[in-house]
């Protein structure tokens, strides 16, 4: 019994992915958007997180040539992760339209491939929140929309200055604000989600890695991504700090888990008239090429 219970608890079920995976297709569907225009829009989320990383990561290697820390930060690793999200759920929403809204590729793909998207989505609603707040209530400050290098009347043009500035502004907007409403634009307008309790402790362990990235970065580069993490100016407090944050995922996990299974409430999939719904069998129709021909019943044969 004690293996069984075991058994069950590292599962793919256990953990969300059930077989057939999404038959409701609710990963790729909206209750307020046709799938059309849901994949759209993931695209367009897709590219406009892409050129924003992109542009980011150039500005800083060419114009202050210090890239060497860009994936030391939670910041920009979180929002590479809604890059990947959004390009993944805009192709699969896009093929799901493509293929008659039957079946998209997730569908058919390895059970590892369909977790890790499920863990994905459960990431992209979370973090951001943690970024969005933690940004603006610790690091945000009157020199948030400034430069480090806009002081520098003599080396930089005005012109220079005030470009510097306009990116900067642009950037924290998009990375520090504009992640959180993509993340809204998830759990309130999708079918997707409630994630399963089991991926708390995936996301705790992503957490707490960070914290591994951070102080190797201290200890490779000589600096803190985030002052907060100091142990010798924080003293107890880091302890305080860390402990908060992973009690803060933990409460945000709760709270979006909870608005996503009153969402699935109000506007479930399974209100959808009976023909609408996507039955397993449907799964495996686009991979048919022959067609057996009728069988007589033997009472036409008499």
């Amino acid at each position: 019994m004690r293996l069984t219970g075991l058994r069950f608890y590292l599962s793919y079920e256990w953990f969300g992915v059930s077989a057939p995976f999404d038959s409701a297709c609710r990963l790729v569907t909206s209750p307020f958007f046709s799938p059309l225009s849901l994949g759209a829009l993931r695209v367009l989320f897709a590219v406009y997180s892409l050129v924003t990383t992109i542009t980011v990561l150039v500005f800083e290697s060419v114009r202050f040539h210090d890239s060497s820390s860009f994936f030391s930060y939670f910041t920009d690793l979180s929002y590479i992760g809604l890059v990947a999200y959004f390009w993944a759920s805009g192709i699969q929403t896009i093929a799901f339209v493509i293929w008659g809204q039957k079946a998209y590729p997730l569908q058919k793909w390895s059970r590892i491939l369909q977790f890790l998207h499920i863990l994905l989505y459960t990431t992209i609603t979370i973090f951001p929140f943690i970024v969005t707040v933690v940004y603006w209530t610790l690091l945000a400050s009157s020199s948030t929309f400034r430069t480090q290098y806009s002081g520098m009347g003599s080396v930089c043009s005005s012109t220079a200055v005030v470009h510097d500035r306009l990116l900067l502004a642009w950037s924290n907007v998009s990375q520090h604000a504009m992640n959180s409403c993509f993340a809204l634009f998830e759990i309130l307008l999708t079918n997707a989600g409630p994630t399963p309790w089991s991926h708390i402790a995936p996301g705790l362990v992503l957490f707490a890695c960070y914290l591994g990235v951070a102080y190797i970065t201290h200890a490779a580069q000589g600096f803190y991504t985030y002052d907060f993490l100091d142990p010798s100016a924080q003293h107890g407090l880091l302890a305080a700090y860390i402990i908060g944050m992973g009690v803060g995922y933990c409460i945000l996990f709760t709270i979006v888990k909870g608005i996503c299974t009153l969402r699935c409430r109000l506007v479930s999939p399974s209100r959808l008239d009976s023909s609408e719904q996507v039955q397993p069998e449907d799964l495996h129709e686009w991979e048919h090429v022959d067609v057996e021909p009728m069988k007589e019943s033997s009472g036409s044969e008499a």
